[in-house]
Formats: structure tokens, C-alpha cells, sequence
């Protein structure tokens, strides 16, 4: 095959799949564009997950009448003139990359009006080229509309999650640089309702508590260390929760380096470094911290999409955060209290097994939506098994034709758990308990998408929720599974675990999650009776070797074993 110089059309669809991955791309290079042009005010609109319209308005200086064409050529920009300018980039576009890559992709319109011109301009495009060019009263700033993303690359399409999905990476991004730019008034607009608004007063505190809620925020520890890097000034400031305070993924980890958003991995280790022995295994701190340093100490040319960089010291940096962070935990290390939220308003009523069915009369389930009762009872897989007692109040100790079996009593339960909630899913009759008082939710933007877009899953898995708000919702029932007190917490695990999931994965996830959460844990004693009432339980199940995430839930040792081991053959 001959070599040959591709089209421009060709170089131009290939440039914008490197800058333009998904509809939150779009958002993220129009918002740094406002933001380099000095905006106070930002508002973001998105429609149909950001494919059907992405609208960024802002009050910046706008673009002179006679660049605006010009602003759509590659490589065309105000930001940078010279090599040298890479070495010290303090703007956070610089490439010239983003408006005629998002032109190639989209129908673009844009209407702005530079300070020092009477009029704006307004112009159009289609497969990056111009279509029309007009004047237009304006008021100071620049409007960016984007139409039909990628509907002239009908693979991209293919490749994006639904609607619900995008537009959660459309509200984290916003969100993200409302925690980096907090005097800065961003309002995100998404299907024509508010979905984030940030006060701009310049209190990052503030902008925490419209992201993460009230009690998160207020709970959040302000860092107090600044640190050198070898005679450089870097200067370490925000937000890090305490160690009471924990997620059970990492999308709560917040870093900016000049206020530029990036994705560490080494930041996120060096926050995680300095809770080592403070948190749970599985459990994440959150963080909103900003790293300020002179532009030659970085290199922001990295990526196309400028969101990863790298430090010239990246020891030294990865020590400072390490530090900072460390000593501000520690030092405002404290007993936590406990929180009593309402009861059941039913009781369910004593019964000597943990595990029994709740009696009938004591709790209610959902209606039947759509289908209907299904499957015969699995066959069991196991052998008869005798309980003979607990070990360290967290296996189960049996004895079977063939030797000893050690359950763990958290696994089996979670199996059975699994089980139950997958047979009521089928037949759309969850098992629900009423609260005697709704307990208030804060969600952030991304968990209010899902809550929003899908409201009908989390009925039917139990969760009956009411808007009381631009984001708080009212809990008034959860699923009956569900035994221990911290609620909220549990809801909130199980948003955080459904935006990287497909639609169809989420009934799974759901019931994996009321699962692990309704369990018994390890470290409870348990009567023989109710030993006895789990191991039977779990005998009835499909697969009862394995708890949903995989580990096994006993171990067996077989006759010939202990006979090997206590040299009887």
C-alpha cells in the first residue's frame, strides 16, 4: 500500500477523537475557555446526555469580531506565541485544539461580544466549516452552542453509556471545577432543571456543601501545611475529611495543580499514604486539594486533553501532600459519635433466628409492576451439614460425611441475602420497611442524574424516595434486608457503585449491595439455632460455595485430611 498525506477532513476527526472522548470533553474545553477569558459567571446547559445540545454561557472578555473565524482554525490561539511559552504554561488551554476539533464532530453556533466592541458576533458551522457570520446585540462574553455531537461519526455514538450516565460525567466535571475556581458562580442546567449551583463568593467550603451536602461539608478538615520543594514556594490548600468521614471509592478524590483538574495517580496515593492505619480496608478519604506552584515546576503538555501532568520533583510533591494531610487528620483526630436515626415504623417481631423470612403483617412489599413469579426452588448443592459452634464469633464450625467444614457466617449470609432479593426483583415484590420519620438526603449532582433518570429502579428495589429540593430527597421506606443503622451511608454506596455501570447491571449491583450491607457482620455471636437456620438457608441456594463478590464461603477439611495431620495414616 502506497503511502499518502491524509485529507484534512481525515486529520481533523482524528484530532477530535484524541480532544473529544465524550459529551463532558466538550463541557470540559468550553469551560476553560471561560474561565481563561476571566469569567465570573458560568452556566452550562445539556440535553439528551450532552448529544442533542451542550450550551456554555459566560461573561468573560469575549473574542474580538475580527478573530472569531480565526478562533476556529487549528492551532489558532491567544494563549501561548513561542516554544519558550510551553516551559511555563499558566492558562489551562493553550493548544489551540479544542473549537475546531468540536466543529469536525458537531453543529456549532457561537455568539459573542469582545468588551471593546458595540456588537457581538454571531457565526455557525458545520463539518468545521463556516456557514454563516452576522452581528447580533450581545452583552459582554461569549455563547457556545454544540448540536448533534458526533452525528457525523456514527461510531463515537456507539461507545458512549446512556443518557443518565453522561450526563453524570457532564455534572462531576462541573462540580469538579466549582471545587477548583470557588468565586467563580458556575450553574449547571441539565434536561432544563438545576442540577449544581455554586455561590461564587470565593469559599471553597461553600462550594463543598452544594457538592457533597451539608453535614459532609461542615465534617471536612481545612489543611494548615505549607510545604517547600527544594527551594520552590508550593503552597498546599483545601479540604480533607476526617478519618470518621469515608467513601467506598476514590471518585471523591478532588486534585488541582494551578486550579488545573488533573488525575493523579500518584496524588491520590499520597492522600491515601497519610490515612494508612485510619480507615477500613475498602474505604476512601474525600479530598478538594489544590496545589500551587510556579508553571515551570510542571509540564502540562502531556495529553491532548491536558488532564494529566507531570512534576518536575515528584518526590518532594508526593512528600508535601503526604505531610500535609497527614498532620491536619491526626491532629484533629477525635472519639466519633454515634448517629440514631428513626425506627421501622414496624418492628418485626422476636424471633430466635436472624434469618428468618420477617412474618407476614410486619413488613409490606411493592406492587407488581410487570411479570411474574418465577423458578422452581434450586436443588441444594451441599451435603448435609451438622453445626457443631462458632469459631471467634465469625465461622461456623460443621461436621459432613467427609470431614470438617468452616463457614464464614458474613459470606453465607450475603449469599442467602443475594439470593432472596434476585427471587423478589423477578417477581417485583420487594420486601419494604417504613421509616416512623423520612430521613433527609443529600445527593451530589452525579448521584441526583441517577436518582432522577432511573427514580423507578430504586422503588423497585426497595427504596421509596421523595424530591425535597434542588438536591435532597426524602427516605421514607427501605428494603427489609436492610438491619443496620446508617442508612444514608448505605444509599449513598450504592449511587457511587451504579455510575460506571450499564443500566441492565444495576438490579444486580443493588441487590449485591443490600446483600453486603444486611449481612451479618464477623465478630457476631450466634445461637445454635440460628447457626443451624443460616447453614439451611444457604443449602437452598444456587450457588452456595461462593458470596456474590466471589470469595468463598467455606472452607472444607476432609476426613483424610485430619487423619494425614494427626498421623493416624
Amino acid at each position: 500500500m502506497s503511502i499518502k498525506v491524509l485529507c484534512p477532513d481525515v486529520i481533523s476527526k482524528i484530532a477530535a477523537g484524541e480532544i473529544v472522548e465524550r459529551p463532558a470533553s466538550v463541557v470540559k474545553e468550553l469551560v476553560e475557555n471561560s474561565l481563561d477569558a476571566g469569567a465570573t459567571q458560568i452556566t452550562v446547559e445539556a440535553g439528551g446526555g450532552g448529544i442533542d445540545l451542550i450550551k456554555v454561557t459566560d461573561n468573560g472578555a469575549g473574542i474580538p469580531a475580527d478573530e472569531v473565524e480565526l478562533a476556529f482554525e487549528r492551532h489558532a490561539t491567544g494563549k501561548i506565541t513561542s516554544e519558550t511559552d510551553l516551559e511555563a504554561v499558566s492558562s489551562l488551554g493553550f493548544r489551540g485544539e479544542a473549537l475546531p476539533s468540536i466543529a469536525a464532530v458537531a453543529k456549532v453556533s457561537m455568539v459573542t461580544r469582545y468588551r471593546d466592541d458595540v456588537v457581538g458576533t454571531v457565526v455557525k458551522l458545520e463539518n468545521g466549516a463556516v456557514t454563516s457570520k452576522g452581528k447580533q446585540g450581545f452583552p459582554q462574553g461569549t455563547t457556545v452552542s454544540i448540536r448533534d455531537l458526533f452525528r457525523n461519526v456514527p461510531a463515537r455514538l456507539k461507545f458512549l453509556k446512556s443518557p443518565s450516565t453522561e450526563n453524570g460525567h457532564i455534572s462531576h466535571l462541573v462540580t469538579q471545577y466549582g471545587l477548583a475556581f470557588p468565586e467563580v458562580k458556575f450553574h449547571l442546567i441539565i434536561n432544563g432543571r438545576t442540577s449544581f449551583r455554586s455561590p461564587g463568593n470565593g469559599s471553597l467550603r461553600d462550594v463543598l456543601v452544594e457538592v457533597y451536602g451539608l453535614e459532609t461539608a461542615q465534617g471536612m478538615l481545612e489543611l494548615g501545611a505549607n510545604e517547600g520543594v527544594e527551594g520552590t514556594v508550593l503552597d498546599i490548600h483545601g479540604f480533607v475529611s476526617p478519618s470518621s468521614l469515608s467513601r467506598s471509592n476514590r471518585n471523591y478524590l478532588s486534585f488541582f495543580v494551578n486550579r488545573r483538574w488533573v488525575r493523579s495517580r500518584m496524588l491520590a496515593y499520597a492522600v491515601e499514604e497519610a490515612f494508612q492505619g485510619m480507615l477500613m480496608t475498602g474505604k476512601h478519604p474525600i479530598a478538594a486539594i489544590n496545589i500551587s506552584l510556579p508553571p515551570e515546576e510542571i509540564d502540562v503538555n502531556v495529553h491532548p486533553t491536558k488532564s494529566e501532568i507531570k512534576f518536575r520533583r515528584e518526590r518532594q510533591v508526593f512528600v508535601a501532600v503526604q505531610r500535609a494531610v497527614r498532620n491536619t487528620v491526626v491532629g484533629s483526630a477525635t472519639v466519633p459519635s454515634m448517629r440514631i436515626l428513626p425506627l421501622p415504623s414496624v418492628v418485626p417481631a422476636f424471633t430466635p433466628s436472624l434469618f428468618a423470612r420477617p412474618a407476614s403483617g410486619k413488613v409490606t412489599s411493592l406492587p407488581q409492576l410487570t411479570g411474574e413469579q418465577e423458578g422452581a426452588q434450586p436443588r441444594p448443592q451441599l451435603p448435609i451439614l451438622r453445626v457443631i459452634g462458632q469459631l471467634q464469633n465469625a465461622y461456623i464450625v460443621a461436621e459432613g460425611p467427609d470431614g470438617m467444614y468452616l463457614i464464614d457466617q458474613h459470606a453465607a449470609h450475603e449469599r442467602v441475602l443475594l439470593e432472596r432479593a434476585r427471587e423478589q426483583q423477578a417477581s417485583r415484590a420487594i420486601e419494604v420497611q417504613g421509616l416512623l420519620e423520612p430521613v433527609a438526603i443529600e445527593v451530589t449532582a452525579q448521584q441526583q442524574e441517577l436518582l432522577q433518570s432511573q427514580r423507578e429502579v430504586f422503588y423497585e428495589s426497595g427504596f421509596h424516595l421523595e424530591q425535597f429540593g434542588e438536591r435532597t430527597y426524602l427516605l421514607r421506606s427501605v428494603p427489609a434486608v436492610l438491619r443496620k443503622p446508617d442508612i444514608t451511608r448505605v444509599l449513598a454506596e450504592i449511587l457511587d457503585s451504579l455510575g460506571g455501570l450499564q443500566e441492565s447491571e444495576w438490579q444486580e449491583s443493588i441487590a449485591v449491595s443490600l446483600a453486603c450491607h444486611g449481612a451479618i457482620p464477623a465478630g457476631q455471636s450466634l445461637s445454635l439455632q440460628e447457626m443451624e437456620e443460616l447453614v439451611h438457608q444457604l443449602e437452598q441456594t444456587q450457588s452456595p460455595r461462593t458470596c456474590p463478590h466471589g470469595r468463598p464461603t467455606m472452607i472444607h477439611l476432609s476426613a483424610s485430611q485430619l487423619e494425614r495431620e494427626f498421623g493416624r495414616r
